[in-house]
């Protein structure tokens, strides 16, 4: 079994290499980024990464014109699966850089910050099985397709429900899948506007979850239950370091913006706390920022650096860490260059690919917007 994990939306499309975005600016504003190839040009695939990493140059775009993305899954072969949240539907870039439509997945209710989220991959014999986290009319859920196809041909199969009844508001609605090295699906939750949610035991709301490839309760969760960790607000990142720490991005409230070590059965203090407060039984964070600094979405885990996409902040936070501790003081790159940041995720190649998040309704959208966005990495001196 081989596993692929990742960290959706109206607008329209750029359907070819460069830039003919029917979106198409008015004169005299910022010209649309170049579009390359995501196979052209990139490093050969390495051996997992270990150590702290750094950026090295300017970003590249992969694809532009991308409605709203949400979570972004790259593929073998230089491809990507994006989806985007308010229209519902997988955007496939393809490995000569076309964008196209895969498919829209049933049953998706938009609104507010709720819509398609999160997508992760599991290989599992001849079946590749594309997983989503969705808003839906009365809950969020987590649902799966077989990929049909090949690349630059792929479609959606028939949709099966993995986990149903995850409480779901306008905003804090979660939405972060992805698989653990341990084959299991975790899902971040929010706490849905319910301030008690994330202290009930008995509610999906405010935690994260860890469920087999089925939806099951996975085995050795610390109450018998589907949740993995609880007492979050709004958890929308997840990556495992290369020594096996779980780690989680954590939206606050009015004043701190989270970064948190995630162990089985932690408490991580919502609404009872906001960032650290040294309670016995509660879990500080491990970094804790402003939230004009931060608002953090998606991350991705290179050897011991946390690499946290800032919507609000817009820019990209370099968390290093050692056995499970912050190594040195967080470093801000692309601070204001590219707006929002929703996604961050580890590409086969060893780049890093990001997705910008300014036509969320809450960014101010410029030429070209959103944006896939290819970094090259470096091991840190």
């Amino acid at each position: 079994m081989r596993l692929t994990s990742a960290l959706a939306a109206t607008g329209c499309l750029v359907l070819a290499l460069v830039a003919a975005s029917a979106c198409s600016p008015s004169p005299g504003s910022e010209a649309v980024p170049s579009v390359v190839p995501p196979t052209a040009s990139t490093p050969a695939p390495t051996a997992a990464p270990t150590g702290a990493w750094r950026l090295d140059g300017d970003p590249e775009a992969l694809a532009t014109g991308l409605a709203a993305p949400w979570s972004v899954v790259p593929l073998d072969g230089g491809g990507a699966l994006v989806s985007q949240r308010d229209d519902g539907a997988i955007v496939e870039l393809t490995p000569d850089g076309r964008l196209r439509e895969v498919g829209t997945v049933p049953g998706v209710v938009s609104g507010g910050e709720s819509g398609l989220h999160g997508l992760a991959l599991l290989v599992d014999d001849d079946t590749t099985w594309l997983y989503a986290y969705h808003g839906a009319a009365d809950d969020n859920r987590v649902v799966r397709m077989p990929l049909l196809g090949a690349p630059g041909d792929l479609s959606l199969g028939e949709t099966d429900v993995v986990l149903e009844g995850i409480p779901r508001a306008s905003t804090h609605d979660g939405g972060r899948i992805a698989f653990g090295p341990d084959g299991r699906l975790y899902v971040a939750t929010g706490d849905a506007q319910n301030p008690e949610a994330p202290q009930d035991p008995d509610s999906l709301g405010g935690k994260i979850l860890r469920l087999e490839p089925d939806g099951a309760s996975a085995d050795g969760n610390p109450w018998g239950t589907a949740v993995w960790s609880m007492g979050h607000r709004n958890v929308q990142g997840m990556a495992w370091t290369q020594d096996g720490t779980m780690w989680a991005s954590e939206f606050g409230q009015n004043t701190w913006d989270e970064l948190n070590r995630i162990e089985p059965g932690g408490n991580y203090g919502w609404p009872l706390v906001e960032g650290e407060a040294g309670r016995d039984g509660l879990i500080d964070p491990v970094v804790s920022w402003a939230t004009s600094d931060a608002s953090p979405s998606g991350i991705a885990a290179v050897g011991d650096t946390v690499f946290v996409a800032g919507l609000r902040g817009e820019r990209l936070w370099l968390v290093d860490t050692a056995d499970g501790e912050l190594s040195g003081q967080p470093t801000a790159a692309l601070a204001g260059e590219q707006g929002r940041l929703r996604d961050a995720v580890l590409a086969p190649d060893g780049t890093l690919w990001v997705l910008t998040g300014n036509t969320d309704g809450r960014g101010s959208p410029r030429a070209g917007d959103d944006l896939l966005l290819r970094l090259r990495l470096v091991p840190a001196s």
